[in-house]
């Protein structure tokens, strides 16, 4: 590609997940925020710019239409992406929400899994922030599994979004966890549609702010050894620079927090050979939505699936 920036245009832009693709775009050396579109900020000033300052503008369909960007990234709720959809003219469209994640017509932006089918997508549909965990957990021993895996899920109550609700209020979640939807969740159904075969998924919210840990229960056809295991996580990821296998240590949401990338560890097996566990922690509002928008854009216009993003990290507490 030339030398010339990539304008991003961002609709949905004032929940967690804009605030922390606008601090990624302004630290990205190829990309340009050319527009941030908001229903209910629309005219304020777009915060934590440190370059020329914007104000957000209106999400209207018929204004947006009209912009020019060369990918736009739809971080609106579920169900609203396809009017936009409909009227964009974008080379690359990225829809952050569920809509189209069971589409066979638009690219999977898993990025460490799909990253061919990527490098010549116009449509994309990032993954969700728990199936993001799960899939990365899961895909490196997935011919081995005998059975259903199951995994159980906490994540930080930012992944309940800005709307206040009980899974987004600290002193309803004080002191605890918090499960919910623990039947037929969209990311249960998400992983299980991408794998190729049924997942269990249990999501809990937890009182900390950002981050998600997935616990991830399998059984295997045959026996296999830490070592046997561990060669196939390695081998998945051996170019994948965000994504960090500890084998049996233990990671911790603590430690990926504000970071781009994701830890594999706790890498467990019992007596009997087959039966496994496998932990996978990543930053919710990063590697689980914002930063893998990044890896599906640069992938789109021909970079290095990490440019821009190696040890990227938004600053500690500014959003918290």
């Amino acid at each position: 590609m030339s030398d010339s920036s990539i304008k991003v245009g961002i609709i949905g832009a004032r929940g967690y997940t804009g605030a922390e693709l606008i601090s990624l775009i302004e630290m990205h050396p190829k990309l340009e925020l050319a527009y941030a579109a908001s229903r209910s900020q629309a005219g304020e000033p777009i915060p934590n710019r440190s370059t020329n300052s914007m104000n957000y503008i209106d999400a209207a369909v018929d204004h947006v239409a009209t912009l020019g960007a060369d990918v736009v990234v739809l971080a609106v709720p579920d169900g609203a992406s396809q009017v936009y959809v409909d009227v964009l003219e974008s080379k690359v469209i990225l829809d952050l929400s569920s809509d189209h994640r069971f589409d066979p017509t638009w690219v999977y932006g898993l990025s460490e899994l799909n990253e061919s089918q990527l490098r010549t997508a116009t449509r994309i549909s990032n993954p969700g922030c728990y199936a993001t965990a799960v899939q990365l957990a899961l895909a490196p021993i997935a011919q081995l599994l005998a059975s259903t895996p199951h995994a159980f899920g906490v994540s930080g109550y930012s992944g309940a979004g800005t709307n206040p609700s009980p899974r987004n209020d600290p002193a309803v979640l004080a002191d605890g966890i918090t499960p919910y939807k623990v039947v037929d969740h969209t990311h249960e159904r998400e992983i299980s549609y991408q794998l190729g075969f049924p997942v269990r998924f249990s999501p809990h919210v937890a009182p900390f702010f950002r981050g998600i840990t997935v616990t991830v229960q399998a059984t295997l056809k045959e026996r296999a050894t830490i070592e046997s295991i561990s060669n196939l996580y390695e081998h998945t990821y051996t170019n994948a620079s965000l994504i960090k296998f500890l084998g049996q240590t233990m990671p911790r949401v603590q430690d990926i927090a504000h970071s781009s990338t994701a830890q594999i560890g706790g890498l467990s097996i019992a007596e009997n050979g087959q039966d496994l566990a496998v932990v996978c922690v990543i930053d919710n509002l990063l590697k689980g939505a914002a930063s893998q928008a990044v890896q599906n854009i640069n992938l789109a216009f021909g970079l290095n699936s990490e440019y821009g993003l190696d040890n990227a990290t938004t600053p500690t507490g500014a959003l918290a």
